[in-house]
C-alpha cells in the first residue's frame, strides 16, 4: 500500500500538466511508430512478460488464503507444505520474470534513447551557424537528454505499465468479487480517499520542486559563467565578490527552505496514507471476519482478500494517471520532432559533385547576401522567447565580385562591419548567398558535396576554437590519420615545436576549456598548425595574426607565407602591413567593394586605402 501511495505521489507530481489532446495527432503517432519499428519484437516479448508477471501477482494471495484455510480445517501437513512450496516456486518465477522483464525494458529504452539521440545529434550538425548563434546551448542539450529520456519512457514504462496494470486490475477485481463482492465494492470506494490527497500534495510538491529547479538552474548558470577561465578572470577584474556570494547564498538558502518544506509535506502525506491503508486493511479484516464468523466465508478467503487489496490500489492509481503519462511521453516526442523538423537550409544537392583535388581558383560573382531571419533557423523554445522574429535580415553584401587564380592571394581590408568576415564565411559555405554565386575550382559551392568543400577550403578564424582535449586531438581534428611526424612538422612551421616539446606530456597535454592553458598567441598558432595539417587547396585567414605580438607575428607570418605557397588564399587583416604582398587588395565599405588593386596602386590612388594606411601608421608612431 505504501509503495502504491509513493508511486501515485510521484506521478501526480511529475504529471502536473494540462491534458492537451492536441498532441494526439496521426502524424505524431506515425513518427513514433517509425522509431519503435526496429524494436517491435522486443516490445512484443516485453509485453508478454509484463502480462505474465501481472498474472503471477494475483496467484500468490490465493495460495496464501488456501494455506490459512488448510490450517484452520486441519488439513494434512503435506497439503500445507505443497501450498507453501507452490508459493515459493511462484515467488522465484516472479523474481526471475521481473529481472528478465527489466532487462528487455532496458534494452528497448536504451535502444530508443540511442536512436533518438543519434537522430537529433546528426540533424543538429547539419544546421547552419546562424542556428547555433541564436540557440541556448543548455536548451538544446536538454532536448538530447531530458526530452529523449521522456520519450523512451513511453515504451519502457508507460506502455508496459498500462498493459500489465490493466491485466492485474481485471484479474484482481474478478478474483476479489468471486470471493466476496461486498468487500470488493467497499475497497474500491476507498480509492478516492487514497488518490485525491496524492494529487493535491503532488501539485504542491511540483510547484516547490519547479521553483527549486529554477533556482538550481540559476545557480548553475552563475557557476558556469563565473567558473570558466574567461568568466573567472572577468569577475576578478571587475566583479564584486561579496555581491556575487550574497546572490548565490540567497538562491541556495531558498533551495534549503524548499527542501525542508518538501520533506515535511512528504512525511505528513506518507503517514496519512499509511493511516488510510491501515483503515482499509482493518475494514477487510473486520467485515471479512464478521462474514467468516457468520459462515459467509472462510478465514483463508479473508486473508486472501487482504493480500489482494494490497495488489489492487497500485494498478488503480497507475491507470488513473495513465492519460498524463501518455501525454508526457508524446509531448517529449513532439519536442524531439520539433528539432528534427528544422530545415537545415544548407543541404547537398542531389546531383552534387566533388571539388577536384589540386590548386583551385575562387570567384565571387555579383554576390548579394543577408543573414537569415530567426524563424528560418531557430525555435522560440530554444531561444527562450515567446515568438521568433520573422523580419528578414538587411542585405549586408551588395554585388561583390572578384576572382583569385590558383596560388594567388586576395586581401580584404576595411572598417569594422564592412562585410569582410561575411565574405569569408560564404566561401566554406557556412551560409548560402541570396543571389549571384560563390565558386571554387569553377564550381558553385551550392552544387558540390560538403565533404569535398571542407577538404578544399581551410579557415582560421579570429577566435579559433580549441576543444578541452589534448594538443594532438586538436591538431588532427580534420585529419585523424596523420602521423606524429607531420604533426611535429606543422608545429615547427607554426613556431610551437619548442613549447610543446617542453611540456611534460608533449602532444598528449590537455589544454583546457577553449585552450585557456595556453597564451593567446599560442592558441592562435595552434589553430594555424591545425590548418597546416589539414593541407587545404584554399586558405581563409580571418584576422589570423590578431592575437600575436610583433615577434610572433613575424615568425608566424613566415609560416603562413610558406603554407599559402601554391595555394589560393583569402586573407582578412586589420593590420595593413600583413597584406602588402597580396596579389589583389579589396577595400570594403558598407558591403561593397570601394577600391581594388595592389598595395602600391591603392596608395597611389590616394583613396580610402591610403586613408586607412596613413591613419594606422600614424597611430603606431
Amino acid at each position: 500500500m505504501q509503495q502504491a501511495a509513493m508511486r501515485t505521489l510521484m506521478r501526480a507530481e511529475n504529471n502536473n500538466i494540462t491534458l492537451d489532446r492536441s498532441v494526439f495527432t496521426r502524424e505524431n503517432f506515425r513518427r513514433i511508430g517509425q522509431f519503435a519499428r526496429p524494436h517491435t519484437r522486443r516490445i512484443v516479448l516485453f509485453l508478454i512478460l509484463s502480462v505474465f508477471g501481472a498474472s503471477l501477482a494475483v496467484v500468490t494471495p490465493l495460495l496464501a488464503g488456501r494455506v490459512v484455510t488448510a490450517i484452520v480445517d486441519g488439513t494434512a501437513v503435506r497439503v500445507v507444505f505443497l501450498l507453501a512450496a507452490a508459493i515459493a516456486v511462484i515467488g522465484v518465477v516472479e523474481a526471475v520474470n521481473a529481472v528478465v522483464t527489466r532487462f528487455w525494458s532496458a534494452r528497448i529504452g536504451e535502444g530508443l534513447i540511442l536512436d533518438l539521440r543519434r537522430a537529433v545529434f546528426d540533424h543538429v550538425q547539419t544546421m547552419p551557424v546562424a542556428f547555433f548563434m541564436r540557440t541556448r546551448t543548455g536548451a538544446l542539450v536538454s532536448r538530447l537528454n531530458n526530452d529523449v529520456m521522456g520519450a523512451q519512457r513511453a515504451f519502457s514504462d508507460t506502455l508496459s505499465g498500462v498493459v500489465s496494470n490493466l491485466v492485474q486490475l481485471i484479474l484482481t477485481l474478478v478474483v476479489m468479487a468471486g470471493i466476496n463482492w461486498q468487500l470488493t465494492l467497499m475497497s474500491v470506494l476507498l480509492l478516492p480517499v487514497f488518490l485525491f490527497p496524492a494529487r493535491y500534495v503532488g501539485r504542491r510538491l511540483a510547484r516547490l520542486r519547479r521553483e527549486a529547479s529554477d533556482l538550481n538552474a540559476s545557480m548553475n548558470d552563475q557557476m558556469t559563467e563565473r567558473f570558466n577561465a574567461g568568466g573567472a578572470t572577468l569577475v576578478k577584474l571587475f566583479g564584486r565578490p561579496a555581491a556575487e556570494s550574497a546572490e548565490f547564498a540567497s538562491r541556495a538558502g531558498r533551495v534549503r527552505d524548499i527542501g525542508v518544506r518538501t520533506a515535511l509535506l512528504m512525511s505528513v502525506f506518507m503517514n496519512s496514507l499509511t493511516l488510510v491503508s491501515t483503515l482499509a486493511l482493518a475494514l477487510v479484516y473486520g467485515v471479512g471476519g464478521w462474514f467468516a464468523l457468520s459462515g459467509g466465508m472462510d478465514a483463508g478467503s479473508v486473508v486472501a482478500l487482504a493480500l489482494l487489496l494490497t495488489r489492487l490500489y497500485g494498478p488503480l492509481t497507475s491507470l488513473a494517471n495513465a492519460p498524463m503519462d501518455v501525454v508526457t511521453a508524446v509531448v517529449s516526442f513532439e519536442r524531439v520532432f520539433e528539432v528534427l523538423d528544422l530545415d537545415p537550409l544548407l543541404k547537398d544537392a542531389p546531383d552534387a559533385v566533388d571539388v577536384p583535388e589540386g590548386p583551385a581558383a575562387i570567384e565571387f560573382d555579383d554576390v548579394r547576401f543577408s543573414y537569415p531571419s530567426a524563424d528560418k533557423v531557430s525555435l522560440a523554445s530554444l531561444e527562450e522567447v515567446a515568438v521568433l522574429d520573422t523580419r528578414g535580415g538587411q542585405e549586408v553584401l551588395h554585388g561583390v565580385s572578384f576572382r583569385a587564380e590558383p596560388g594567388q592571394t586576395i586581401a580584404l581590408v576595411g572598417s569594422s562591419g564592412a562585410g569582410k568576415s561575411t565574405i569569408a564565411s560564404l566561401l566554406p559555405r557556412l551560409y548560402d548567398v541570396d543571389s549571384g554565386a560563390v565558386r571554387v575550382a569553377g564550381l558553385d559551392v551550392r552544387g558540390v558535396t560538403s565533404s569535398s568543400l571542407r577538404r578544399t577550403v581551410g579557415m582560421v578564424t579570429q577566435d579559433g576554437h580549441l576543444f578541452h582535449d589534448t594538443i594532438r586531438a586538436n591538431l588532427t581534428f580534420a585529419r585523424p590519420e596523420v602521423t606524429d611526424e607531420l604533426v611535429w612538422d606543422a608545429l615547427r612551421r607554426a613556431r610551437l615545436e619548442d613549447l610543446v616539446r617542453s611540456l611534460p606530456d608533449g602532444l598528449d597535454t590537455v589544454i583546457g576549456d577553449r585552450g585557456y592553458r595556453l597564451s593567446g598567441g599560442e592558441r592562435q598558432r595552434l589553430t594555424i598548425a591545425r590548418l597546416l595539417i589539414a593541407e587545404p587547396s584554399v586558405v581563409v585567414l580571418d584576422e589570423a595574426t590578431s592575437a600575436l605580438d610583433s615577434t610572433n607575428e613575424s615568425a608566424v607570418q613566415e609560416a603562413l607565407t610558406e603554407a599559402m605557397s601554391h595555394r589560393t588564399s583569402l586573407v582578412i587583416a586589420h593590420r595593413l602591413s600583413t597584406v602588402r604582398a597580396a596579389d589583389l587588395i579589396l577595400v570594403l565599405e558598407d558591403g561593397s567593394v570601394a577600391e581594388s588593386g595592389t598595395h602600391a596602386e591603392l596608395l597611389a590612388a590616394g583613396g580610402r586605402y591610403t586613408e586607412l594606411y596613413e591613419t594606422q601608421f600614424a597611430d603606431q608612431e
